[in-house]
């Protein structure tokens, strides 16, 4: 692609990247993992310490059926547990809160084995009792009916079949069903805290994990302590905490100064700073993550796919990644997958608009539009530097007038669920099932969700993209259909890739059992192995 610009911009970039926030991206180093733990981070483990943690964003709920930021589930995965987790390196599932699982011939029935030595944490509402199959069928049935993004769809029922069994019985098979068990959205809560605690349980939320809520400080900080009746491997820690901090040079300089042991999300100039400082170690690795341009696909100008098509061919992508990302971290993304994903084809890519401005305007002269349009960009403030760009593009190239709106999570997610966006900037991160981003992001019946919320729908796609969770469990099969899925996605034009990031932590070097994971997950303690420890 032509470099266009850029340096007219470079100087707007370089303050608009202070104002980068969370939201799922991360940055590239030379350094590409963490601490193991035990003799190889510096000895034995050792007990004692509370670790703190900065939060690049602030958490609304911590109800895992209304959650819809992965901020959020960095805290709700220290507090409760699910089914089944991924391994340390998202390629198999082990047990958690199910010792054992079997899968019914038709995919459709999944019986579960459960512990018999888990309690909750002590609440409001309940002394700290012990989980049974009866609080499984209650987390279960109430996710997939409630879910804010559809974290659970298509379980029909959950039946008790005994104190410590359950089976799950879904409309259709799905062979994405235990992945989507692993989502912190489908974590076993009790209902007595649930239902007593009514819209408030997102502020007070219990679970069975290594880690009980003690206190939220609402924009500044939410305390855990140990869990003492956890039932796996006894937290090394005695607490989190979890700080707030959106500004990311504050969030540097809290991590450089020891106010906080580990950054989440350090963009920028400050990853340089952090692996040069002594005391730090900057961790990064390719995340299965996207940032993407949604196009309204049903309404105003961009309803016509040549207008996506033309918006598409003048817009520099490399430009905007090179720009957003002058310390790396990232690199241009071309199809609407994280190339991490066993469903990605690189035969692809070749589907993709191309830079062309003038064959964009003859595009858009076609459409009905020769003298450009006005239209509007929704994006939270981290997406502000992409935003800034791809205006600057539409009005050199296209003479479309983009007026960027910046607002809080809160109401990007409601306007753009909605479809009352006309554009808005999204990033996207999940597991490495092409499930989590085809299906969420372009099956019709997500029409309404945050995933869907450019409104695209091809009947084609949607048959493409049932058949891939419900004909075989075999991967390469699946991979198949995805692919033939993708194909269409891309020639429909309904949004612009932009890039594929990188998950990147700072942190400070006497934290030791840590390391960022693809998913951008933050695991402190898990049955996967993880139990992170502070070297006193």
């Amino acid at each position: 692609m032509r470099k266009k610009g850029i340096m007219r911009w470079l100087l707007l970039l370089i303050v608009s990247l202070t104002l980068i926030l969370a939201g799922c991206s991360g940055n590239k180093s030379g350094t590409t993992g963490g601490d193991e733990g035990g003799e190889a981070s510096g000895g034995k483990p050792k007990d004692g310490g509370v670790l703190s943690i900065g939060l690049s964003a602030n958490p609304k709920t911590l109800d895992p059926v209304k959650y819809t930021g992965i901020y959020e589930s960095h805290i709700m995965k220290a507090v409760t547990d699910t089914l089944v987790v991924y391994n340390e390196n998202l390629t198999d599932f082990v047990p958690s809160l199910a010792k054992k699982w079997e899968i019914s011939d038709d995919m459709k029935v999944y019986t579960f084995t459960l512990r018999d030595d888990v309690y909750f944490q002590p609440g409001k509402f309940q002394n700290g009792r012990k989980m049974t199959a009866e609080d499984v069928k209650y987390s279960l049935e109430r996710s997939a009916k409630e879910s804010a993004m559809n974290r659970l769809k298509g379980v029909e029922k959950v039946e008790v079949t005994g104190e410590y069994e359950v089976k799950v019985y879904l409309e259709k098979p799905n062979a994405a069903f235990l992945a989507m068990l692993t989502d912190a959205g489908n974590a076993i809560v009790p209902k007595e805290e649930v239902e007593g605690w009514g819209d408030e349980f997102g502020s007070h939320l219990v679970g069975t994990g290594p880690f009980q809520l003690k206190s939220w400080q609402k924009d500044q900080e939410v305390q855990l302590v140990r869990h003492e009746k956890y039932w796996g491997e006894k937290p090394h820690l005695d607490g989190v905490t979890f700080k707030i901090i959106p500004d990311p040079n504050m969030m540097t300089n809290a991590l450089r100064s020891g106010d906080i042991d580990i950054a989440t999300d350090i963009k920028g100039q400050n990853r340089e700073l952090v692996s040069k400082d002594p005391n730090l170690k900057l961790l990064s690795k390719p995340a299965l993550s996207i940032t993407y341009l949604d196009l309204n696909n049903q309404k105003g100008p961009t309803k016509d796919k040549r207008v996506r098509e033309a918006i598409y061919k003048a817009t520099n992508v490399e430009e905007i990644v090179k720009g957003v990302n002058q310390w790396g971290g990232a690199e241009v993304s071309y199809l609407p997958l994280p190339k991490g994903s066993w469903g990605y084809s690189k035969e692809l890519e070749k589907l993709v608009p191309s830079y062309d401005p003038e064959e964009a305007k003859k595009l858009l002269e076609e459409a009905g539009y020769p003298n450009g349009f006005k239209t509007e960009i929704y994006v939270a403030e981290s997406r502000v530097p992409y935003a800034t760009i791809f205006q600057n593009q539409m009005k050199e190239n296209l003479n479309i007038d983009v007026d960027i709106k910046v607002v809080d999570w809160g109401t990007y997610s409601d306007t753009v669920s909605k479809g009352n966006a006309p554009m808005n900037i999204g990033g996207w991160t999940w597991y490495p099932d092409p499930y989590f981003f085809l299906f969420q992001l372009f099956h019709s019946d997500q029409i309404g969700s945050l995933g869907n919320g450019k409104g695209y729908s091809n009947p084609k796609v949607d048959e493409l993209l049932d058949r891939a969770v419900s004909e075989t469990v075999d991967q390469n099969e699946r991979a198949k259909l995805y692919q033939e899925a993708l194909e269409l996605i891309v020639k429909d034009v309904p949004r612009i890739e932009l890039d594929n990031q990188e998950v990147t932590a700072g942190i400070n070097k006497k934290v030791k059992g840590f390391d960022v994971s693809p998913d951008f997950s933050v695991q402190i303690v898990s049955p996967n192995g993880v139990n992170v420890w502070l070297e006193q």
